[in-house]
C-alpha cells in the first residue's frame, strides 16, 4: 500500500490490499486517463449508478449537466460513490480459476456540492474542454450566460478516495505450470483514431498536435 494509509474505513482496500493505493498522485493519475466515470447515489427510495463524462481540477473531479438532471439534484442531498476503472490487459493462465485482468481503479466517496457563481462555473468547465485538446477552450465560441445558466457544475473532493491496481503476470499454482495450454497476457490499448472533419467545418486542417 505504498506507506499511505486509507482515509477511511470505507476506501480500505480489504480484497488483496497489496493492490491498493492512497497517494494522491496515484489517485490523480487514473482519474486523469479515464474517459467516464459511474456515479452512485439514493434517490427516492432506489439506488442508481449512471456513466458520465468527468474531469479533474487540482483535488476536486467535476460533473457537469442540465439543471433538470435528476442525478445532479439528488447529488448535493446525500452522499455519492464514485467508480472508475480501466481495463489494461487480459491475463490468460493455466487454469480457469486464475484468469484475471490488468486494470487500473479508483473509488471515491463523498458528497459533491454545486458550483453557481457564473464565472466560477467558467473557469471549471475550461478543463473539461482541455481535456479533449490543449488549447481548444480559448478558440471556441464564448459561452452565453445562457447556457452557463442551463449547465449544472458540481464536484466531489478526492481526499476520501482509494485506487487498487493490477499490473503483473500470470500467477498460477506450481502444480498446473507445465499444463499444455497457452498462458500469457494480452494488453489492452485505448487511443485515438484518425480524426474526420466535419463536411462543414471552416477549419479543414486538423490544428492540434495531440489528435494528428
Amino acid at each position: 500500500m505504498n506507506g499511505h494509509p486509507a482515509p477511511s474505513a470505507r476506501t480500505r482496500v480489504r480484497r488483496l490490499p497489496d493492490r491498493g493505493h492512497y497517494d494522491a498522485g496515484t489517485i490523480a493519475a487514473i482519474v486523469d486517463a479515464a474517459s467516464v466515470c459511474t456515479v452512485a447515489f439514493q434517490h427516492e427510495g432506489a439506488v442508481h449508478a449512471l456513466p458520465t463524462i468527468h474531469w479533474r481540477d487540482g483535488e476536486h473531479l467535476y460533473i457537469h449537466g442540465a439543471k433538470a438532471s435528476r442525478m445532479l439534484k439528488a447529488l448535493t442531498a446525500g452522499d455519492a460513490c464514485v467508480t472508475l476503472c480501466m481495463v489494461d490487459g487480459l491475463v490468460y493462465a493455466r487454469s480457469a480459476f486464475h484468469h484475471s485482468m490488468n486494470y487500473r481503479s479508483v473509488v471515491i466517496y463523498g458528497r459533491f456540492e454545486i458550483i453557481d457563481d457564473p464565472d466560477e462555473k467558467t473557469r471549471r468547465l475550461r478543463p473539461l474542454i482541455e481535456k479533449f485538446a490543449t488549447g481548444r477552450w480559448d478558440e471556441l465560441r464564448p459561452m452565453t450566460l445562457k447556457e452557463l445558466n442551463a449547465t449544472s457544475v458540481l464536484r466531489i473532493p478526492l481526499s476520501e478516495a482509494s485506487a487498487k491496481i493490477r499490473n503483473a503476470g500470470v500467477k498460477d499454482d506450481d502444480e498446473d505450470m507445465q499444463w499444455p495450454v497457452w498462458a500469457g497476457v494480452v494488453p489492452i490499448e485505448s487511443k485515438r483514431g484518425t480524426p474526420l472533419t466535419d463536411p462543414d467545418s471552416v477549419v479543414r486542417e486538423i490544428p492540434y498536435q495531440q489528435l494528428k
